[in-house]
């Protein structure tokens, strides 16, 4: 399934079940995807989880806590506030990261 199939079909959210469609527009949704290759220990497997905006975000701060769990005694502490950010008021698609 490629990801515009999905901007035309319902997807529920596969952490919570909830629909992601908002009325008058497409599904709003994120994706946390991997394929793994050659090498590693999942070689051949992909996996592809479709979160609602609430659920992403709750993974997401998750993640953050435990990068921050990782790196709790760093001499140098990162600001992972915007960890994962590739733009920023960018609906349309048209600014360049």
């Amino acid at each position: 399934m490629d990801t515009d199939d999905l901007l035309t079909e319902a997807v529920n959210c596969d952490l919570c079940g909830r629909d992601t469609q908002i009325p008058g527009y497409s599904p709003q949704f994120g994706l946390l995807q991997a394929k793994w290759g050659y090498g590693s220990r999942h070689d051949g497997e992909q996996y592809r989880v479709q979160l609602c905006e609430t659920c992403f975000f709750k993974v997401l701060v998750y993640i953050k806590q435990e990068r921050r769990i990782e790196h709790l005694f760093d001499n140098d502490s990162s600001d992972d506030q915007d960890l994962g950010l590739v733009a920023h008021g960018d609906c349309w698609g048209d600014i360049s990261s």
